[in-house]
């Protein structure tokens, strides 16, 4: 067998992203010579608002990149994180817009790369694959929801246990999110002040512990007792429109092309 289709055949020989791992053998074949992975420093701004989108990047393994909000006061406010399971830029326009938010790269990782166009000529040639980005972006879209949703009933405190077991999942380490006190704060759109007594609560309950620029989970069960649910409704949306694909255990020993 010519080597190349064996790359392409074999799913865990992509990068290690869930939704290009997804795709069909054929699909994933149109991606496949137009495709490059680099790594990627965390902070790093893929976008700023008005940037012409060229490049849709699929973060890969433990990698997390995060739409930010610009606000009138000079501050940013996180919306979601988007992991393994997905990708930014490019992805609810399908084409060359102008972006709205600012996307930065959170936790610094290998990152997929495909030009726009590469993209877009490829979905012009496969209803599978478009089928594929289209679903994709309906997810994208509920988690946006959700969110909307989320800041506007939920508490501080089961909003930071949500963005934290959420962080625990898309990059698959259990015990340990590398996020300061700080970028806590900006994911919930309070001062550090606030997120640091929330975080001290915490501890106090033995629920985390905190070390320079990590966050250590110590009981994962009481961290998704004081969760609100709304991660969980995000979940149950992607195994209802894009089965697999979503980080868990469970979802990604179900994952297959097709």
């Amino acid at each position: 067998m010519d080597a190349r289709i064996s790359t392409i055949n074999d799913v865990e020989s992509r990068p290690a992203n869930n939704l290009l791992r997804r795709l069909r053998p054929a699909d994933y074949a149109l991606l496949a010579p137009s495709v490059t992975v680099d790594e990627v420093a965390a902070n790093h701004l893929l976008y700023s608002p008005g940037d012409d989108v060229q490049v849709v990047h699929f973060p890969c393994g433990p990698s997390l990149a995060t739409f930010l909000v610009p606000n009138e006061d000079g501050r940013d406010v996180e919306t979601i994180l988007v992991g393994r399971e997905g990708a930014v830029g490019g992805i609810v326009s399908e084409g060359f817009l102008p972006a709205y938010t600012r996307i930065c790269v959170k936790f610094g990782g290998p990152f997929a790369r495909i030009h726009v166009g590469k993209l877009e000529a490829a979905k012009a040639r496969s209803p599978s694959l478009r089928n594929i980005f289209a679903r994709y972006a309906d997810c994208m879209l509920a988690q946006i929801f959700q969110s909307t949703a989320c800041n506007a009933i939920h508490s501080i405190e089961q909003r930071t246990a949500k963005w934290i077991v959420a962080a625990m999942e898309r990059t698959g380490d259990e015990h340990s999110v590398p996020l300061t006190h700080e970028q806590l704060a900006t994911l919930l759109g309070v001062g550090r002040s606030y997120a640091s007594r929330v975080l001290q609560s915490f501890k106090a309950e033995g629920v985390l512990d905190t070390r320079r620029g990590a966050i250590l989970v110590r009981n994962h069960d009481g961290l998704r007792m004081r969760a609100c649910l709304c991660n969980d409704a995000v979940k149950m949306h992607f195994e209802e429109v894009l089965r697999g694909v979503y980080p868990t255990e469970e979802a990604e020993s179900r994952a297959a092309p097709g």
